[in-house]
């Protein structure tokens, strides 16, 4: 049966069955990340986004479609993480704009929607990439809206939207240089898809069929286990490993002919890094969920057998009360405090807890635990904004993937606020310590602003996978060292591609000071040695080291 207006209750069906089929399948969009590094986190965003809004859809259903547009926008908006999840919001924030005075809407108003919400994506974007999500909207809200000029019926409109974005996201390595060199699409075009089903299945009176990667069985028994461990009656500091950690090891026959594995041996050994250990396997997987005090170490020794994927590390310390309310994961912070307005807030993400202690020793008022893997959202920028009671905020992101969750979080909360565009730690520090607290906004602004260039970052991690980029042959298990986001060396040996990430970033003419901030995964012995080199090499720089504890990268270097 035709249908030719869309009112509101429709709409709010369309959106839960999109962010369900989006949730089906957001392990399946993580897979696709380009970069052999382990930030497989486009699927997690998208995801923790359309949740967001979809939840403040199912609370606010209502008739008038306008109203129900203003819900979703609202609920991306407040749980946006990460590139992909704000431009998903700035997309529907788009479309409501669009809707908002509307009761139902025509086919044509429907892709006029849709098409407005690609031009308000457009302009949040600094530089615009196409052969991304952004491409992906374009082109079908363009389709959708020659198709609405000859045709009245929702569902048809809708099925050519969809038939288009598949198109497009094909398209995407003709558009995309780096996707066609590992062989995959965009994976935030591919989200996009996957909502835009989810709306037209709803349409058509059609089933989402579960399609995640892993089995609903390991799902299931995992988030059972997750659930024991967080029990209700536990206190914060009861947690004696504080890192929830999930991930996945595809089999190597290479690894697993030398060393063969078995299941109960795998569990036995890994019971010995923490607790609430469960382990699953099949013939070409075994996943694996652990709460560790180092998620590094155990990440390590899955790659005795294989290739890590679908990994995820949450801090339980930081997000223990909003999983005791079934919510999604925020960093908690301290009630607004009553005392005398302070006339400046900084505000900084960082991931370990050596790194939060440096950031706070240097003038950070409030941490927020986040970075590459673990994008905080809009809203947890707006809790720790409404936290603190200030005249004025800075907000330090550090890191380019959560810039954009600040911005907005800068436009939705009244008052002096302003984002810093810190793309790394170093960064963030060489900002921080500009900082005038006697001085005004502007000024701050500016000279922070000014202090991003006068560091760079180097950092050393382990690639996931065999790939080319930029030229580099990238073997899975090598480590990488990359320098100002740009991968400049691979190495089988952690220390040898430290050092020669080093040597790409110091000039010895212009540079003073060498921090290395050493991770999990890190001993001693190896932070020594790198310290030895450039005490040998580099007779005039100065070097520091700091414990900064953090997950997934070996060393952090900053060089000024």
């Amino acid at each position: 049966m035709s249908i030719t207006t869309l009112d509101g209750k429709r709409f709010a069906k369309m959106v839960l069955l999109g962010a369900t089929h989006l949730s089906n399948n957001s392990k399946m969009v993580d897979a696709l990340n380009v970069f052999p590094v382990p930030d497989g986190d486009t699927g997690t965003n998208m995801n923790l986004s359309m949740t967001s809004g979809a939840k403040e859809v199912k609370n606010n259903v209502t008739p008038h479609i306008g109203k129900v547009g203003a819900s979703l926008a609202r609920g991306l908006l407040m749980g946006a993480r990460g590139n992909s999840g704000v431009i998903l919001s700035q997309l529907f924030r788009g479309f409501s704009k669009a809707i908002e005075q509307k009761e139902t809407l025509t086919a044509s108003e429907l892709a006029h929607a849709f098409e407005m919400g690609v031009e308000t994506a457009y302009k949040a974007v600094m530089k615009p990439v196409e052969g991304t999500i952004l491409t992906v909207a374009k082109d079908a809200a363009k389709h959708a809206v020659a198709v609405a000029k000859d045709e009245s019926d929702v569902t048809v409109v809708m099925e050519e939207l969809v038939k288009e974005a598949k198109a497009s996201l094909d398209r995407t390595p003709d558009l995309l240089p780096v996707l066609k060199e590992v062989g995959v699409v965009d994976s935030g075009g591919q989200g996009l898809l996957l909502v835009y089903e989810g709306f037209l299945a709803e349409l058509k009176g059609e089933t989402i069929e579960n399609m995640s990667i892993a089995s609903p069985s390991m799902n299931e028994l995992v988030n059972a286990e997750h659930h024991k461990s967080v029990q209700s009656h536990m206190n914060t500091e009861d947690i004696i490993f504080g890192y929830c950690t999930e991930f996945m090891v595809k089999f190597e026959a290479e690894k697993t002919s030398k060393n063969p594995f078995s299941e109960e041996q795998f569990r036995n050994d890994l019971s010995n890094y923490g607790d609430s250990l469960l382990v699953i396997s099949d013939e070409d997987i075994v996943k694996v969920h652990i709460h560790s005090e180092q998620p590094g170490n155990v990440l390590s020794y899955g790659q005795r057998y294989g290739s890590l994927i679908n990994m995820k590390i949450e801090n339980m310390r930081e997000q223990h009360t909003a999983i005791l309310n079934e919510e999604e994961a925020h960093p908690p912070v301290q009630a607004k405090s009553s005392k005398e307005k302070e006339k400046y807030a900084i505000i900084t993400v960082a991931m370990g807890s050596g790194i939060t202690e440096l950031f706070k020793s240097i003038g950070a008022h409030v941490v927020i635990e986040g970075g590459q893997t673990m994008n905080p959202s809009t809203e947890d920028f707006v809790k720790a904004i409404e936290s603190v009671n200030a005249e004025n905020y800075i907000l330090l992101p550090n890191n380019k993937n959560i810039i954009m969750a600040a911005e907005q979080a800068a436009t939705v909360v009244e008052g002096n606020i302003i984002v810093v565009p810190s793309k790394t730690v170093p960064q963030g520090m060489s900002a921080l310590l500009s900082f005038n607290p006697t001085g005004e906004l502007e000024g701050n602004q500016s000279s922070m602003t000014d202090a991003l260039g006068n560091v760079k970052t180097g950092q050393i991690t382990f690639a996931v996978r065999d790939t080319n980029i930029d030229g580099i042959d990238i073997t899975k298990d090598d480590f990488m060292g990359i320098a100002d986001g740009k991968i400049v060396v691979t190495d089988k040996v952690k220390l040898t591609a430290a050092k020669e990430l080093l040597a790409n970033l110091i000039s010895p003419e212009e540079d003073e000071i060498v921090t290395i901030i050493y991770g999990q995964d890190a001993t001693k012995e190896e932070v020594n040695e790198i310290a030895k080199y450039l005490e040998e090499e580099y007779e005039d720089i100065e070097v520091e080291t700091h414990n900064g504890n953090q997950p997934l990268y070996s060393f952090i270097f900053s060089v000024e």
